[in-house]
Order: C-alpha cells, then structure tokens, then sequence
C-alpha cells in the first residue's frame, strides 16, 4: 500500500476527505491545490462525449485523459475509473488495470461492484493494485437512477456487499444515491473510508463532478451543488470577444507579435 493510499485511509473519522473529477490538466492543476483524491472518472462519456451512458467509454479515452490529468497533479491521489467490460474477467481485469497504471502513472483504479466481482477486486489488490470500489447506484450495471437503501432488506444487502468490497481489500468505497440512513450505517460499520454522492453528509468524505458542481455540463440533479454558473461567465466573454472582433477592436496593438507594424 502506498504512502497515499495510507493517508486516505487513515482520514477515517478524522477529517472529511474531498474529491472531485478531472479530464484535462488545467482543471487538474487547480482542483489539485484544494482535493485529497482526484477521479478521472467515466462520466466524460456525458461530460465531454455528449453520450447518453458511460457504456461507450474505451480504455483508450481513460488512458489519454488520465494522461493530460496526471501532468496537473501534485499532491492529491489520482484514481482512474476502468470502463465498461474492462474487468468482465479476472484476466481481463488484470491486464487492464495494469494497462491503466503503466499508462498513467496513477495511484489507483475504481471498480464499480455488480455484486458478483469481490474476488476480481481481491485479485488486484494482492497484486499491488490498490482499488477503490462503487456500490449503490452503478451506472455501468444500472439503467434505472434511483435512491438506494431505502428499505430495511436493500440497506441490509448494501451493508453486506460494502464488507464484502472492504474484506476483498479496497482501500475506499464510493456510495452513489444511497439513502441518508444506509450511508450512515455502512461509513459506521466499515474501516475503509466512504466517498458519497447523494449519499448524506454522513460519509467520510464527498465528491462531484467538477463540471457539475461550476455549472458547465447542464447535469443538476438535487445532490448537486452549483457554486458558479461558468456558462454564464464564458457567454460574457464571448460575447464581449464577438463585439470586439466586429467593431474591429480586436486584436488591439498591443495584442501584435513582437515586430509586427500597423499598416
């Protein structure tokens, strides 16, 4: 386990860990002053691909982007989410993740559960492949969004499937859209610590989509907070670049290459 991995880790019911997603190096580089954990996560199949699901994802977009994310990284952990049918199998799972680490450089990959792959993560984890697991709503197994956990046999299955994934060996588990009391009881119940969205403020630590949470990707479901609207701030500004470039006012003299003379 790595010196990041163990920091995470050792977070649990001490301070609140933050995250949130990156695809490119500059939003890498500023997120990175303020984040313990940075995800390139698949949700760049709606983000940046316009996609309907994250299905479509290859490894290959993971890996460039991770790539481009890694360059804008200091200090948070870099976990890169493996993409549909890239972990169907052990042995598939093995050679992707390995891929995604000789590729990237990241500290970790992210395996959302179906339920079924405890001993894929089991695998990966003993070959010094640190995992960072997803239960509750798993959009690459799940077509239908909604709040899980609600009902005491769905919190009590939640519970059982959030051990499972600790006892394979994830260092962390995110919960996606699980109610407010099945997030409680598994961030109690487990020493790993959890990641939510629209999990409660009862997990260990919170993460976004960053595009979501500036209000550039038009995805505002209620556990989305907006903190700024960049839609409006860059129509503004080009807007104003318009105006300037029809009005003959731009480039201006002092936007000249060195040497270059009005004529």
């Amino acid at each position: 386990m790595t010196i990041r991995v163990k920091k995470i880790i050792n977070k649990k019911n001490k301070s609140k860990i933050v995250c949130l997603t990156a695809y490119s190096k500059s939003v890498a580089k500023i997120i990175d002053n303020f984040c313990d954990i940075i995800l390139v996560g698949d949700s760049m199949a709606n983000v940046l691909y316009g996609l309907e699901n994250t299905h479509t994802i290859t490894l290959n977009n993971i890996i460039q982007h991770s790539q481009s994310v890694k360059k804008g990284i200091k200090k948070s952990l870099l976990v890169v989410d493996m993409p549909k049918d890239t972990y169907s199998t052990l042995k598939k799972a093995i050679k992707n993740s390995k891929l995604i680490i000789k590729k990237t450089g990241c500290d970790a990959v992210k395996l959302e559960s179906n339920n079924k792959n405890f001993k894929i993560i089991k695998k990966l984890v003993e070959k010094k492949i640190p995992v960072m697991g997803h239960i509750g709503y798993t959009p690459q197994f799940k077509k239908k969004f909604k709040i899980e956990g609600s009902t005491p046999s769905t919190e009590k299955k939640l519970l059982k499937e959030a051990l499972l994934i600790q006892k394979a060996g994830a260092f962390s588990l995110v919960l996606e859209c699980i109610s407010p009391k099945a997030a409680k009881i598994i961030t109690s119940k487990l020493k790993i610590p959890t990641i939510g969205i629209g999990s409660s403020a009862h997990c260990d630590g919170q993460i976004l989509v960053t595009d979501d949470m500036l209000g550039l990707s038009g995805f505002y479901p209620k556990f989305v907070k907006k903190y700024v609207n960049l839609n409006r701030v860059i129509e503004k500004a080009v807007k104003k670049y318009t105006r300037e470039v029809k009005l003959n006012k731009f480039p201006a003299k002092n936007n000249f290459l060195y040497g270059t003379k009005y004529k």
